[in-house]
Parts: C-alpha cells; sequence; structure tokens
C-alpha cells in the first residue's frame, strides 16, 4: 500500500524547496495520493479521478464514421421475456441489433462487430397514433419488431431520416427503450444533440440500467459542452458496466479533467495573489543555502530608518521567524526596499527577494522581470538563474531551466546551489543517474547542506539501491541528527518498504524536534504530522488517529495543502463524501497554479459527481458492493 507513496512524498517533499509545484516536491498531496491509490486499485469512479491526474494523456472515443455494427442488445428483461415463445424470441435475439451512435467529431470509434443480417424484404405496416390504438397487443409486438428491424436497415444505409421515421412508428407500438436509443443514434449521426438527448432520455427513463443509451446521452452532453451531466452519465455507465468498458472510463478521465480545467480557469482569474502555507515558503527558502546577512546589512549596521537598505534588512531578519506572519512581513519589506531605493551594492539582492516573494504569491510575470533586472544589475548573482529556473521548469520550459544553469555556471562554477537545484531539474526528467552525480557534487562542494545528502538517498532509492539508500540516511543521521528533516524523509523511504513501527517512530522524532526547535504554534514544519498520519492510516487503518494528526497539522498551519488533500482523502474512504468534498475544494483554493488547482478540483469533481449519482441512481450503491466494493464508492479495499 505505501510503495509509490512513501518514494515520491520524499522526493516532493525536498523537490518542494524548488518550488515547482505541480511536477516536484511542492505539488500538493493530490499527485502523490494519485500514485498511492493508483498502486491500490481504488474502486469506483474514483480511479477515473485519480487517472486524470496520473495519466493526463490524450483520449479517443467513438471517433470513427458511424457503421452498423456496435449492436445494442435486447434489455436483459425483455430477453428474459422472450423466452416464453422461444421460436419468436429467437429471430427477436437475432435482429435486436441496434446501430452504433455517431462518432464525436474528430475521435476514434470503437471497431464494428460483424455487419447484421439483411431483412427480408416485405410489405411494411404503416402505424400512426390514430391506427395504433385498433391493433392488438400481438399486432402491435409484431409491428414494432419489423419496423425497428426496417430501422435497422435504413440506418446501415445511411438513411437517417427514414429510419428516424421508422423507429418513431415501432415507438408508437411499444415504447421500448431500445428503439428510443436507436433513434438516437440517428440524431447522433445528424449531430442533432438535443433530439440525442431528447430519446436518450427517454429510453433510461424506462430502462435505468441502460448502458448505451447512457453513453449515447454523454456523448450529447460533451458535444453541448455540457461536462458536468456528461460525466454523471459516463460515471453512472462506469458502475453499471463494472468497469469493464476502457472507453467509458477513459470518458470519465476526459470529463473530469474538462470540468476541472474550465473550473480552474475561472477561480485562477479571481485568485488573489497572496503566499502559500508557511510550510510551502519554508521550504522553498530552504533549499538554498543558509548565508549569513550581506556585507553592510548586518544587524550592527547602522542603517537609515526607512532606507532601502534598513527594509531589505527588516525583510531577511522576517524570515527566520519562519511563521505566516514573518513571511507576510517579508514581503512587505522587500516591496518597500525596491521602491525606496537606496540600496547601493544591494540593489539586486533586493529584486532577487522581491522576485522570490512575487513567485511564491503566484505573480509569475512580476516575478521574472525581478529576476531578470536583478541579473542584469549583477550577472554574478548566481542565486537569481537558479530561482528563475525553478519557474522555467514549474512551467515545463526544460531548455530554458537549463540555460540558466549554464549561465550561472559561467559565473560561479563553484557554487553549491547550482548543482543541487540541477540536480532536481535531472530528477524531475527520470534522469537519476545525473541527478545523483549533480547531488555528490553539490556535497562535494559543500557536505553542510542537509537537503543533498537527503535528496542523493532518495534518487539512490529510485534507482533501485536500496542499501545504499539506507546507507546514505544512516549517514545523515549520524551527521544531522539534530534535523527533524532526516528522520522524517528516512520515515517516507521505511514506510514505502512497509516497515511500519520503524517509520512512525521516525516521524514522532521528527515531531518532537519540530516542537522543541520551534514550538507547537509557530514555524512548525507539519509534513512529520501529516506522513504519521498515512502511516497509521496504512498499517492499521486508523482513521481516528490519522484524521487528529491531521487536524493538529491544520491547526499550526491552516493553508497546508498537503494537510487538507490528506484530510479530504481519508474521509472520502470513510464515506464522508460530503465532508471530503469540502477538503477537495478548500485544496483547490489552497493550491498555487492553474495545474494543481485542476488536480485538486478532479477529486472535487469527482466526488461531487458521487454524491449526485447515489442521488439519481441509489441502485448502484449495491452493485458496488456486488463488485467487491464499500457501499460508498471511493473506499480502498
Amino acid at each position: 500500500m505505501a510503495s509509490a507513496r512513501s518514494t515520491t512524498a520524499a522526493v516532493e517533499e525536498t523537490a518542494a524547496k524548488t518550488a515547482q509545484s505541480v511536477s516536484n516536491a511542492s505539488s500538493t498531496f493530490i499527485d502523490r495520493a494519485s500514485r498511492w491509490y493508483a498502486d491500490n486499485k481504488v474502486l469506483a469512479w474514483t480511479v477515473a479521478g485519480v487517472t486524470v491526474v496520473a495519466v493526463g494523456g490524450s483520449i479517443y472515443y467513438l471517433s470513427k464514421p458511424p457503421r452498423v455494427s456496435d449492436l445494442d442488445k435486447k434489455s436483459k428483461k425483455e430477453r428474459r421475456k422472450g423466452k416464453k415463445d422461444n421460436v419468436k424470441a429467437a429471430e427477436e435475439a437475432r435482429q435486436a441489433d441496434t446501430p452504433a451512435p455517431a462518432p464525436a467529431p474528430g475521435v476514434n470509434a470503437p471497431k464494428a462487430s460483424a455487419e447484421p443480417e439483411a431483412v427480408v424484404e416485405e410489405e411494411l405496416p404503416q402505424v400512426t397514433e390514430e391506427t395504433v390504438a385498433h391493433l392488438s397487443e400481438q399486432e402491435k409486438k409484431d409491428y414494432s419488431a419489423k419496423l425497428k428491424a426496417a430501422g435497422n436497415k435504413a440506418y446501415g444505409s445511411k438513411d437517417y431520416n427514414k429510419a428516424i421515421d421508422l423507429y418513431g412508428q415501432a415507438i408508437l407500438c411499444k415504447a421500448d427503450p431500445v428503439y428510443y436509443s436507436n433513434r438516437a443514434a440517428c440524431w447522433n449521426a445528424m449531430s442533432n444533440w438535443d433530439k440525442v438527448i431528447e430519446d436518450t432520455t427517454a429510453a433510461i427513463n424506462l430502462d435505468p440500467e441502460y448502458v448505451k443509451a447512457l453513453n449515447r446521452r454523454a456523448n450529447a452532453y460533451e458535444q453541448q459542452d455540457r461536462y458536468s451531466e456528461a460525466l454523471l452519465d459516463y460515471t453512472a455507465s462506469c458502475i453499471l458496466d463494472q468497469f469493464r468498458s476502457d472507453s467509458s472510463a477513459q470518458a470519465v478521465e476526459r470529463l473530469l479533467k474538462k470540468v476541472a480545467e474550465s473550473k480552474a480557469k475561472s477561480i485562477m482569474e479571481g485568485k488573489e495573489k497572496k503566499l502559500p502555507s508557511p510550510t510551502f515558503v519554508s521550504n522553498y527558502l530552504q533549499s538554498f543555502r543558509a548565508r549569513p546577512l550581506p556585507e553592510g546589512l548586518e544587524e550592527s549596521a547602522d542603517l537609515s530608518e526607512d532606507s532601502g537598505k534598513w527594509f531589505l534588512r527588516k525583510g531577511l531578519l522576517a524570515i527566520q521567524q519562519r511563521t505566516a506572519e514573518g513571511y507576510a512581513e517579508a514581503a512587505q519589506c522587500f516591496d518597500s526596499a525596491v521602491e525606496k531605493n537606496e540600496l547601493e551594492s544591494h540593489e539586486a539582492y533586493a529584486y532577487n527577494m522581491r522576485g522570490t516573494f512575487r513567485y511564491l504569491k503566484g505573480e509569475n510575470d512580476a516575478a521574472l522581470e525581478d529576476l531578470n533586472k536583478s541579473i542584469e544589475l549583477d550577472p554574478a548573482l548566481v542565486q537569481s538563474y537558479v530561482k528563475r529556473a525553478s519557474m522555467h521548469l514549474e512551467q515545463s520550459k526544460r531548455d530554458e531551466a537549463a540555460n540558466d544553469f549554464e549561465q550561472a555556471m559561467t559565473h560561479n562554477a563553484s557554487d553549491p546551489d547550482i548543482f543541487y537545484h540541477r540536480a532536481q531539474l535531472h530528477f524531475i526528467l527520470s534522469e537519476f543517474s545525473a541527478a545523483a552525480s549533480d547531488y555528490q557534487k553539490s556535497i562535494d562542494l559543500d557536505s553542510k547542506f542537509i537537503f543533498s545528502h537527503i535528496q542523493l538517498g532518495v534518487t539512490q532509492y529510485k534507482m533501485g539501491s536500496i542499501a545504499s539508500s539506507m546507507a546514505t540516511f544512516r549517514r545523515c543521521i549520524k551527521n544531522f541528527g539534530d534535523k527533524s528533516d532526516v528522520y522524517n524523509y528516512y520515515g517516507e523511504l521505511l514506510l514505502d518498504q512497509q516497515k511500519y513501527q520503524e517509520a512512525v517512530e521516525k516521524f514522532e522524532t521528527a515531531v518532537e524536534m519540530e516542537r522543541k526547535s520551534v514550538g507547537e504554534k509557530g514555524g512548525m514544519n507539519v509534513l512529520p504530522l501529516i506522513n504519521k498520519a498515512l502511516a497509521l492510516f496504512q498499517w492499521k487503518q486508523d482513521y481516528s488517529a490519522a484524521e487528529e494528526l491531521c487536524q493538529k497539522a491544520l491547526i499550526i498551519d491552516p493553508e497546508c495543502d498537503i494537510a487538507v488533500a490528506t484530510m479530504a482523502q481519508l474521509l472520502l474512504q470513510q464515506g464522508k463524501v460530503t465532508e471530503a468534498l469540502k477538503y477537495f475544494e478548500r485544496a483547490a483554493e489552497l493550491s498555487r497554479t492553474e495545474g494543481e488547482v485542476v488536480n485538486a478540483l478532479s477529486y472535487a469533481e469527482a466526488t461531487r459527481t458521487q454524491l449526485e449519482v447515489q442521488e439519481k441512481y441509489p441502485q448502484l450503491a449495491s452493485k458496488l458492493q456486488g463488485m467487491g466494493a464499500p457501499a460508498m464508492p471511493g473506499a480502498v479495499r
């Protein structure tokens, strides 16, 4: 259960210090949870929600020209009724096939099955609303079968208007869900989405478990950009079909992403630009080696109050608090420092720090301008290149990031920060050998920076060198035994190996060290608390203890997106769907980038869809139970 989650968790936290929100450590817990849940084969529709995050690839569904193949069958109820007359039932079963739904433009359709047998030409009855009232029940049954078969033939010849008329007459004789679905297929071929929805809705009202009709209506909803309604139908279809249909599962995946992307754009447009949680900010700032205050900005230096240099120093001192208040004060001070100017040789550094905090607030364009200005003022300030590389990497501009590292090297090839952050680039690209080499180079240049050692151990683990990785962490404990980070990340690797008790002990040590060093009410890194919560859940299924630990983390750091998303997952697994939805939506609010918002909203939309499915199709809960899933979909077996 722990395998993928723990390894990536250790990686993510260290990588968060490079502020590459989605692709590395600063990504929300959604990324970690998605891989963890994928490993554990989560049942129900939430699988698709997870896949949206994990896969994110192109989906091909219903995209070739319509064919008469892909045949609908009579409903099970109808087939059972047909057994009363073996001869007629056999004939009806042979002719009960209906055309596949016409495809969405520009997408691939599944391969067709065998073509239906030719219908023997005979004189067809003409049925109207007036004449049908005079027919016997047997005549209605016979007429409807003949009209339906003729409709199939017309559809096969792409004479859709004729087929629509024939299916309509068949419906007058018998309100059969298959007939409505067949007529919907004709409307589908003609791209008349309103009529498709009308007829498939009629079919579903007659047979709520009619999978083909649900899929046809979902496709029509999607063509009209009614993504939430399409998602609901595809989700119900997946559950009814017991997740055997890849195309339906992929459709859920596709729709979750579309719904999330649509809402994410709106959220980002109105999103307030503010600093993320103190945990996030601390991890990012700590990814650069601590340096003393620059010469001329020492605490003993006599600086003119309210000058640019005075504000710059004040901001640098505020950072050391490691609290939300301290970081907010630092951001204001760096703004004031640049505005006041009078910075002399520290102007480039002031732009560097203002750009750093603008980046953390999500003001990417303004942050990039500041970093460019910093480089222009002092090309030798390599930290500005490294931070700009982090921004480029977050935006998937890998070539630009690599170029930033090259430029930094030309100015100071012995700066260990360059090698540490370039190693992060290699790690994200799964170039583990190159990453290990750069982490080692960073250590050679400065062996006192703890995160180079930690990340080297994680990289060795990813390369499959478990023994080397464990040895690296044991050396870390020996050399950095007073740092909570060592115990936290070592615990994650132990958890990945399902060494639960040892992992919990390491997390507990990390928690206690954090409390002693900063106090429980300010500046504490809450990740060890969250990791302990997950360990107790995986080990003992102790939901109560896990929730309590997450709540403690949220009291200390209310805006920690990882704690919020972890709580959402724990609630979801217990079937507390409504509560889980609130936390998923909160996670979306806390996300920094559009990619993170999409990830969080994918879970929120999947959760919301679960509630809607339960309300609209209450019988599906029992079907999930029959598949071996809990009554409340979304839980882990």
